[in-house]
């Protein structure tokens, strides 16, 4: 015989109405305890942005073993740097950082089962910091990972990072891309010339880490990574897939690659102060301080400042023209001025340049240069 509440003594029935209470605190507590377990072990299993989804422990399985430890001497140390194989033309190949190799002897690569081979720069490109090696082992020691397309990334997609940081071979890293098409500066290997349409990304690199692979949440390479940047703690940058993927034939056969293009100009970013300087009529752009004389700018009349003033602390040349297009693309600051030169010509085409000159609108024609080899 069932009884219900209405039979209990009034005690017993706020006894019993006291158990639910604490019954259904209970079941809600723990509801709530599984929902916070099963969202960390979501977050290890699976670094999910959006509706992307990056599981790291997939990713390292699956290519870790692609990923190489390359040592040599410079002329006062030893060098460590990381590596990664891709297979072109039938043949195995190392993909690095210029920087890694540059200036090394007695180069070797590291493999992840620890048998180490010597090997030789067979290519590189100080320009874009790129360098493609090849080495003599057995065929079961390349593993292959696979260019994908890094023009598919989007700020905010999850990346992860493998290298050898410091030597600690095998280390992998997760972050997300914080920009793309940076531009960064490396005066010791690219002549004073930018490495143009570079990854910003999130996943902490270190010096050992360069030449490493930036993978997508689908195991592809997205990216070189470099440590290079002096003071960027707690940023990573990487040289795109794309332009390893456009390099990639010319290194292999030629050891070089010799189609960047050359502007031939020196320019600063516009912003709100240098325009209220300058009286101009907009705050973004490129503002021209010189035109290399005889360079492919000055030869189509793009002209160069002339008045030297200061803003908050910083001397500029104005007067110049200030660039604000290419061929109808939106140029904002330099980033973007030499990020659209790489990723979109050719040295020998001729492009529109829009230009602010005077308070007013005008384009000119500019066949590019060949930036001179280093």
């Amino acid at each position: 015989m069932q009884i219900s509440e209405r039979d209990l003594p009034r005690r017993n029935r706020k006894w019993a109405k006291r158990v639910g209470i604490t019954e259904r605190r209970t079941i809600l507590a723990i509801s709530i305890l599984i929902i916070v377990v099963a969202s960390i072990a979501s977050y290890y299993a699976g670094f999910a942005v959006g509706n992307a989804r990056l599981n790291a422990v997939r990713i390292y399985a699956n290519s870790s073993r692609s990923v190489v430890t390359i040592q040599g001497d410079s002329a006062t140390q030893t060098v460590l740097g990381s590596g990664f194989v891709i297979r072109y033309a039938n043949s195995n190949y190392i993909v690095t950082n210029f920087h890694v190799v540059d200036g090394m002897v007695n180069v070797t690569v590291t493999f992840w089962d620890g048998n180490a081979y010597a090997t030789k720069v067979i290519g590189s490109d100080g320009y874009e910091d790129t360098a493609i090696l090849a080495v003599s082992a057995p065929s079961d020691e390349f593993y292959p990972l696979q260019l994908g397309s890094s023009s598919s990334l989007s700020v905010g997609d999850p990346v992860a990072a493998i290298g050898n940081p410091y030597g600690l071979s095998g280390s992998i890293t997760v972050g997300i891309v914080g920009q793309l098409g940076r531009t960064i500066q490396s005066d010791a290997t690219t002549g004073g010339y930018a490495i143009a349409d570079v990854i910003q990304f999130s996943a902490q690199i270190n010096p050992g880490n360069s030449g490493g692979p930036l993978l997508n949440a689908d195991d592809f390479v997205v990216g070189v990574t470099t440590a290079q940047v002096t003071g960027s703690q707690g940023l990573g940058f990487a040289i795109p897939s794309n332009t390893i993927a456009r390099e990639l034939s010319s290194l292999v056969n030629t050891g070089k690659y010799a189609k960047h293009p050359y502007l031939g100009i020196a320019a600063t970013d516009m912003n709100y102060q240098l325009s209220q300087v300058t009286h101009g009529i907009v705050t973004y752009g490129v503002l021209v301080e010189k035109s290399v004389g005889n360079g492919p700018a000055s030869l189509a009349g793009v002209k160069g400042g002339t008045n030297l003033v200061t803003v908050a602390g910083q001397q500029y040349l104005t007067g110049g023209d200030i660039i604000i297009s290419i061929n109808g693309a939106r140029i904002v600051n330099n980033d973007a001025l030499s990020t659209y030169l790489e990723r979109y010509t050719l040295p020998g085409e001729t492009v529109q340049v829009g230009i602010i000159r005077d308070g007013k609108f005008i384009s000119v024609q500019v066949t590019l240069g060949t930036r001179p080899p280093l």
